[in-house]
């Protein structure tokens, strides 16, 4: 049998980190998953959204590192449960049990300090190009070379050097 989901898309909401008696970690979130095609209906939705459980670590990781908005990916299985409610009400639900979580889109927060590197500029990875966080983006040909980063001080790329005598082609 097979029992197996892959399913990218955005938190509704930010993850809800609860203990059950015996203190194993669970963290509760929903996504909401894009259909990937309109309906001629504009009124028909055009997502689902999913129930998600973490356990133990990852629960603790996906609590610690994922908010409202965020794109993530998730790999799992599909599960069902059975329950009483207070009011003496059978409850089902359908969700996807998490074995991996991951970040599904670059780091969008302002951050301005990393002490093992030396410090981040401000902004993040993404905004305002490629060329933020210290890595510096392919020399246009016939440009003067980028100036030199120090190796464990300036920025994120730590350690690499720019290329002087590219010829534009790849080494592979």
């Amino acid at each position: 049998m097979l029992n197996k989901a892959i399913l990218m898309g955005r938190l509704t909401r930010d993850p809800e980190l609860r203990h059950t008696q015996n203190n194993t970690p669970v963290a509760s979130f929903r996504l909401a998953v894009d259909r990937g095609r309109r309906s001629a209906d504009p009124n028909q939705p055009t997502a689902d959204f999913i129930d998600i459980v973490a356990w133990n670590q990852q629960a603790e990781f996906v609590s610690r590192y994922f908010r409202k908005g965020q794109l993530v990916a998730v790999c799992g299985r599909i599960q069902t449960r059975s329950w009483t409610d207070n009011n003496g009400n059978n409850r089902n639900a359908v969700e996807v049990v998490a074995d991996e979580v991951h970040f599904a889109e670059p780091k969008r927060d302002n951050y301005d300090s990393a002490p093992a590197m030396g410090g981040r500029p401000q902004g993040g990875y993404n905004q305002g190009g490629y060329n933020q966080g210290g890595y510096n983006a392919p020399a246009e040909r016939n440009a003067a070379p980028a100036p030199q980063q120090p190796a464990f001080g300036g920025g994120f790329g730590g350690g690499f050097d720019e290329i002087t005598d590219d010829d534009g082609d790849l080494p592979f």
